[in-house]
């Protein structure tokens, strides 16, 4: 009996082992990359005839700049895909403009990757390891939450760029995005029963 797409797609997520396999001696911690669970991940999708894509877009909350990466696994007919977020820093030292969208985009495909194959990375130590502009205060206008969330093009963006905003959102800034979260979630739900 031939496995369905979702038996295959759980024994790969079942038999990846993707270790922590670098090193910053910044922060003297591991971690595992993109490019060392792309690695992991290959000869698995091989035997299991699927295949993975991964593929980057920008999106602009506020003033902020953010890298979106969408991991997707299909088998040509299904297909399951998750999405990750990644802001690119203001200014990183030693970077110029090309090289801190690459280290975004690798953070957010790192992180797609990990929602794609249930890869547990909690406690990771590169996610606690502080930089220097996320340590700033954050002030969200309110004109530019409403804008983003309106501009979301699917549930999940949606409930990304709402969590975000809800993070950094005062409480009068709450009381006015929660209806509108609400709304176009209803919407997004509707569309996809129809």
């Amino acid at each position: 009996m031939t496995p369905t797409f979702t038996e295959k797609l759980n024994k790969i997520q079942t038999e990846l082992n993707a270790p922590k396999d670098a090193y910053n001696s910044f922060g003297k911690y591991k971690y595992r990359s993109a490019e060392s669970i792309l690695q992991a991940v290959k000869p698995l999708l091989a035997k299991q005839g699927l295949i993975l894509t991964i593929s980057d877009s920008v999106i602009q909350i506020a003033e902020r700049i953010y890298i979106q990466a969408t991991a997707k696994i299909t088998d040509g007919k299904e297909s399951v895909e998750t999405t990750a977020l990644a802001r690119e820093p203001l200014l990183k030292k030693g970077m110029d403009d090309s090289q801190i969208t690459g280290a975004t985009s690798s953070y957010a495909r790192k992180y797609a990757l990990c929602g794609l194959l249930a890869i547990d990375d909690n406690k990771d130590a590169d996610a606690l390891n502080r930089h220097e502009d996320e340590e700033e205060k954050i002030t969200l206008k309110t004109e530019d939450i409403i804008k983003s969330l309106n501009g979301a093009s699917n549930l999940e963006q949606l409930k990304e760029l709402f969590g975000y905003s809800w993070k950094y959102a005062d409480a009068e800034q709450r009381k006015i995005i929660q209806p509108i979260y609400e709304q176009r979630k209803a919407d997004f739900l509707a569309e996809q029963q129809a």
